[in-house]
């Protein structure tokens, strides 16, 4: 097969099934496995140049809708006519569907690499059911405007199965544009900066204490940079975000908690 992911959750998936090799185009953004970056780069993942990826004469497209903006890539797919796959997933039951799904669509068995990826989420469940307390973490997507996720998302599951709390975890929502103000009124226990598309490097800390009245805030000295890779990206990679969630915000529940053999795999 020919097939072209225009984000990085599904070029991830592919990785996770052993099937990146069957990958002819990506998105800009796509960059994990290192492999695959060698690979035609066909725009970022809202702006993907269509005439080139028709080029590729792709047998399938991999899309989704976890990414705001997405549907006019998918409306140009449906255009075409060029086959195409689309997903949308916001919980960690959902990624472990679409492995199932992309697995069908490639004529992949998935069964054994789905069955473990299920029973590490069971494992994290069960540590962090254990943790005496259950600390309120505010996760910042965008820093202005305000993005963070709601409590339709997979930052809010992960924030539960390891003994947390998401503090935007009463809207309905997978995302919510909130302000400043309502941050510093919900008085959440760790500030958490995952900025969407922004190298960790260049994620500033220092700047969260000049905004006004965060100083007095409790979470002002648990201010921390997680990496966009393992928190953004609905891929299993997701788990190891939350088994380093568990060791920060529960180190006794997590500390001697190991990476599951099909991520360590693909670390090699």
């Amino acid at each position: 097969m020919r097939i072209v992911s225009i984000c990085p959750s599904n070029t991830e998936l592919l990785a996770f099934l052993d099937a990146e090799h069957l990958l002819v185009g990506i998105d800009d953004y796509s960059d994990w496995p290192k492999e695959i970056t060698a690979l035609p780069k066909l725009g970022p993942d809202l702006s993907i140049r269509m005439d080139e990826l028709e080029a590729l004469k792709p047998d399938l497209v991999l899309a989704s809708l976890s990414v705001p903006g997405m549907e006019k890539n998918v409306d140009e797919l449906i255009r075409r006519k060029i086959p195409h796959l689309v997903l949308n997933p916001q919980t960690l039951d959902d990624i472990g569907e679409d492995l199932l799904k992309v697995a069908g669509a490639c004529g992949i068995n998935a069964a054994a690499i789905h069955a473990e990826y299920m029973d590490v989420i069971e494992e994290i469940k069960t540590r962090g059911q254990q943790a005496a307390t259950r600390p309120s973490l505010y996760w910042e997507w965008w820093p202005k405007p305000v993005f963070t996720p709601g409590n339709i998302n997979w930052l809010s599951e992960i924030s539960r199965m390891i003994g947390a709390r998401n503090s935007f975890d009463d809207t309905d929502s997978a995302n919510i544009q909130t302000d400043w103000a309502d941050v510093l009124k919900r008085q959440p226990d760790y500030i958490l900066l995952a900025w969407v598309g922004v190298l960790t490097a260049k994620v500033k800390p220092e700047l969260v204490k000049k905004r006004p009245g965060w100083t007095d805030m409790k979470a002002i000295d648990h201010v921390h940079v997680m990496e966009e890779e393992l928190y953004c990206r609905p891929s299993p990679r997701l788990i190891e975000g939350a088994i380093r969630l568990g060791k920060l915000i529960h180190p006794s529940q997590f500390e001697d908690m190991q990476l599951p053999r099909f991520i360590k795999e693909k670390q090699v």
